[in-house]
């Protein structure tokens, strides 16, 4: 009988989806050393080579591939039946791994942290940062157990719940602060500064702008909310932001807010999970408290947009 452990599937699994022993090190929170040792344990147990190390990167080998298919199933299985256990108890404990697009983290992410502590105090909190791919891809794979992110997501395998809508605003220099506010057509020819490809909330943009979905005329990039907010500032274009981020982003920039013609761009946030995942009645919950701190963050912003031109 060969004698696999947990932590072989672990390793392997990471060493699989990065390709790369320091990422996977990294990932799995030990020295790359250590990793490399369980790997090779791993390959003398099953008798055969999993990967195929080259000088400067590695590639699994045809056994290797089926393998990580196999142990990523596992992996998800032994998961599930935390969970489940986890979903017989009283308050919800353990580890929550949640991720969160990087459009809403900065604003949200500090109060949703808090109030979750003061609800589920033997909870702990695992957040990740990350784009909306990348976060479905880890809910698919089972290294995240939700995620919040912008709707509809409209994959089958997992459940999706709406959190609130927020509008878009527009911000353009102080200068500018008296002229009319332009019409999607008119944002065409002017200097759309937009998120870099990736982010959703970039293509909600170029989507209320243009509804052909090509790219506005004088389009630049920004890899920030922060970073798009300063060029603004600088008087270098105009840019669309989401409600929420008004209040924090313009405090130290001379720009100009103004509501969009109705009907004024929008979108919808979101919680999302996997439909096998047991724990559906704790998730509500804590869509729940999230969407109690939405409110508050909500009237703060109107405060903040209320001088809008």
């Amino acid at each position: 009988m060969i004698n696999l452990s947990m932590k072989h599937l672990r390793y392997f699994d990471a060493l699989a989806r990065h390709q790369h022993f320091g990422r996977a090190a990294e990932d799995c929170a030990v020295t790359q050393p250590a990793l490399s040792v369980q790997i090779k344990e791993l390959e003398a147990l099953i008798g055969a080579p999993l990967v195929e190390r080259g000088t400067r990167q590695i590639h699994l080998t045809a056994l290797g591939i089926v393998f990580a298919e196999r142990a990523q199933n596992i992996l998800q299985s032994v998961k599930e039946l935390e969970d489940l256990a986890r979903s017989t108890h009283g308050p919800l404990g353990g580890q929550f791994r949640f991720g969160i697009i990087p459009t809403v983290a900065p604003y949200l992410l500090s109060d949703f942290i808090k109030s979750m502590g003061r609800r589920f105090p033997g909870l702990e909190l695992r957040p990740r940062e990350a784009k909306t791919r990348k976060l479905i891809t880890d809910l698919l794979e089972a290294r995240l157990d939700a995620a919040i992110l912008a709707l509809p997501i409209s994959e089958p395998s997992l459940e999706e719940i709406k959190l609130f809508d927020e509008e878009f605003v527009l911000l353009r220099p102080q200068k500018d602060a008296d002229k009319p506010v332009p019409n999607p057509e008119k944002l065409q020819t002017m200097r759309l500064l937009l998120l870099e490809e990736g982010h959703c909330f970039r293509d909600q943009a170029i989507s209320y702008c243009n509804s052909n979905a090509s790219l506005p005329r004088n389009l630049m990039e920004g890899s920030s909310l922060s970073t798009l907010v300063q060029m603004v500032g600088a008087g270098i274009g105009i840019t669309l932001i989401p409600e929420m981020a008004v209040g924090v982003e313009t405090r130290s920039a001379p720009v100009s807010i103004a509501h969009l013609p109705k009907p004024a761009p929008k979108r919808t946030i979101g919680m999302v999970w996997r439909r096998s995942n047991p724990l559906r009645d704790e998730f509500l919950q804590i869509a729940e408290i999230f969407r109690s701190i939405t409110t508050e963050t909500d009237n703060n912003m109107r405060e903040a947009t209320s001088p809008i031109h």
